[in-house]
């Protein structure tokens, strides 16, 4: 019989919540319907006893859920191009282009990743979330990797769990750095603006270390990394010490056009609506073989005629 276990912990800001509200948000991928059927089933444990749907939980509960001879996701196989930089029998690395969801949600039942990846290889049904290991922002580009066996899904998730996957991103952030440096601020969900994340003492650790690449007359080029995978974590981070991502929707702040601009460079900055967030490094021991490997791909056509442009007003105003 074939079997799976997924595994949440219960965070601060679902305290209090219904089983079955806060499995919503930590088992996304399934409806709240399926979720209670498995609640009443039997299939899942909270802290290893099994309550029904309405009981409440705290935070640090750990939420188990066993299922068994099912598809594991609920969405459709759709024929959408996928940018596959890597493939073999055990994961595919994707360079995801900035515009397109990862997986399905609210909002965006269809037309995902997980959706092109289902059409790609429909064995990725018996897979949680179709492999996906871990996922980027809609609009943010870059590498990714998808694990093809359930061999692989349990050592990346280790792997990542363990920080040892290594993540690198570029970004143009506004403002002129003078140096890099590291932010190592807790993050989580905004106490307000429910969509928003924030630095908060609640929230969960996050480091990001950066170091500056080039420096323009308003802005900076920065190469960082991670060492948690926080939900917006760069942008959030960034943001707090001033230097936030260009063209950030959320927490970009107001548009910087240094002093006597041209009008192409105007008209960049203007235009540019979606973080300029580029995963453009990605590396790790492979699963099966335990070799190192690691990717590489170039920032998209975008990013690099900001970036463009930014050189040239550098290069004209000294």
């Amino acid at each position: 019989m074939n079997e799976q276990v997924l595994e949440e912990e219960v965070t601060s800001e679902l305290s209090g919540r219904r089983l079955d509200q806060a499995m919503a948000e930590l088992f996304g991928d399934y409806s709240r319907s399926r979720l209670q059927k498995w609640i009443k089933a039997g299939r899942v444990t909270l802290n290893h006893k099994k309550l029904r749907a309405r009981d409440k939980v705290a935070a640090g509960d750990t939420i188990r859920l066993r299922i068994e001879d099912e598809q594991l996701v609920e969405a459709v196989s759709q024929p959408i191009d996928l940018d596959i930089r890597y493939e073999d029998e055990h994961l595919l690395i994707i360079n995801k282009p900035a515009g397109l969801v990862v997986h399905p949600a609210a909002g965006n039942p269809d037309g995902t990743m997980l959706n092109g990846l289902l059409h790609h290889d429909p064995s990725l049904q018996e897979l949680p979330r179709a492999g996906i290991v871990h996922r980027l922002d809609k609009e943010t580009s870059g590498l990714l990797v998808v694990a093809r066996t359930l061999k692989s899904h349990k050592r990346l998730v280790e792997l990542l769990q363990a920080r040892e996957i290594h993540r690198e991103y570029r970004t143009i952030v506004n403002g002129v750095m003078i140096s890099g440096g590291t932010v190592d601020e807790p993050i989580g969900r905004h106490p307000v603006q429910r969509k928003r994340m924030a630095v908060v003492h609640t929230g969960k650790p996050a480091r990001t270390d950066y170091r500056v690449l080039q420096r323009f007359r308003a802005h900076s080029l920065l190469q960082v990394k991670l060492h948690s995978g926080r939900t917006h974590q760069i942008r959030v981070h960034m943001a707090h010490i001033n230097y936030p991502v260009v063209g950030d929707p959320l927490y970009g702040g107001r548009l910087k056009i240094p002093a006597g601009a041209s009008e192409e460079l105007k008209s960049a900055l203007r235009s540019f609506r979606r973080q300029a967030l580029h995963a453009f490094k990605l590396g790790f021991e492979h699963p099966e073989h335990g070799e190192w490997m690691e990717w590489e791909c170039a920032i998209p056509d975008d990013m690099q005629q900001l970036l463009t442009e930014l050189q040239d007003d550098k290069k004209t105003m000294g």
